[in-house]
């Protein structure tokens, strides 16, 4: 005998469950918009202060800022020299450019080294760049000044010393490695051969005050350490002689910032080493 079979009963309140989600996210709807359409008086209206605060201040920066190399000429006025204003507003004292006499004083007293390329003279209205090759100065892997060195730096410190301008000295090296007791990598042997010359000019007769050292090891090239022409060129120590007074350990008086715009003035102008 066959078995009945079964049918199954049809639900008809399947539409509850579609019409309940519908409902929920009609609700869920409604509720982000009612909270979209609700605004924070107190938080529009510092928003909107501080938006038109923005937007009505005065210009700060009349002159656009000097970009690539274009330098400001109106340096005269920075002269490292310091010229004195006297009473009646004029100029007392010497008129003189010292960043030009110093210049001028190298070209004649150095002319055969710059003609070997052994001394490279290098600037602008801000700073002049004196590079002498370590080989000049330095046996190899060595921060003892040769013999020679002596008489050469006297020679730079009688140049500097009756100026008031800064003097930055830079060592540089090349990429060869040094492992020796005294230094033990490039940035050791660089440093110690920008204090030997900051020493040698100190005792030539420049102000100490007014010089400093720092060594940049073979992170700062100039030519292809892979020749032995350009790693000659890596070699070398750079003096950086500033138009403007450093002032950075002086009270601050709201002044010119002489030091930081020849800093960036030097990098925007892509003379000398990068930085």
């Amino acid at each position: 005998m066959r078995r009945r079979q079964h049918q199954e009963h049809e639900n008809h309140e399947r539409w509850l469950v579609s019409y309940a989600d519908f409902i929920t996210l009609l609700f869920a709807f409604f509720v982000v918009m009612y909270s979209i359409s609700s605004v924070n008086e107190g938080k529009y209206k510092v928003l909107s202060d501080t938006l038109v605060g923005v937007f009505n201040q005065p210009q700060r920066a009349i002159d656009p800022i000097p970009i690539g190399e274009n330098l400001p000429r109106n340096v005269s006025q920075l002269d490292g020299a310091g010229a004195a204003e006297s009473a009646d507003g004029s100029a007392a004292g010497s008129s003189s450019d010292p960043l030009q006499d110093i210049t001028a004083a190298m070209q004649a007293a150095f002319g055969d080294l710059i003609e070997a390329g052994d001394l490279e003279l290098r600037g602008n209205e801000l700073w002049i760049e004196i590079e002498l090759n370590s080989g000049l100065l330095f046996p190899s892997g060595d921060a003892l000044p040769s013999d020679a060195a002596f008489g050469l730096l006297d020679r730079i410190a009688g140049i500097l010393a009756p100026y008031q301008n800064p003097v930055h000295v830079e060592g540089f090296t090349d990429n060869i490695p040094i492992r020796s007791r005294a230094y033990p990598t490039n940035w050791e042997l660089s440093a110690a051969r920008a204090a030997t010359v900051v020493r040698m000019l100190a005792n030539g007769g420049v102000d100490p005050g007014r010089l400093a050292a720092v060594g940049y090891g073979e992170f700062r090239p100039v030519a292809d350490n892979t020749t032995v022409a350009g790693r000659r060129a890596n070699r070398r120590v750079v003096l950086l002689v500033s138009r403007f007074l450093d002032n950075r350990h002086q009270a601050f008086t709201g002044g010119d910032q002489n030091v930081d715009d020849m800093r960036r003035a030097r990098n925007q102008a892509g003379t000398g080493p990068a930085e």
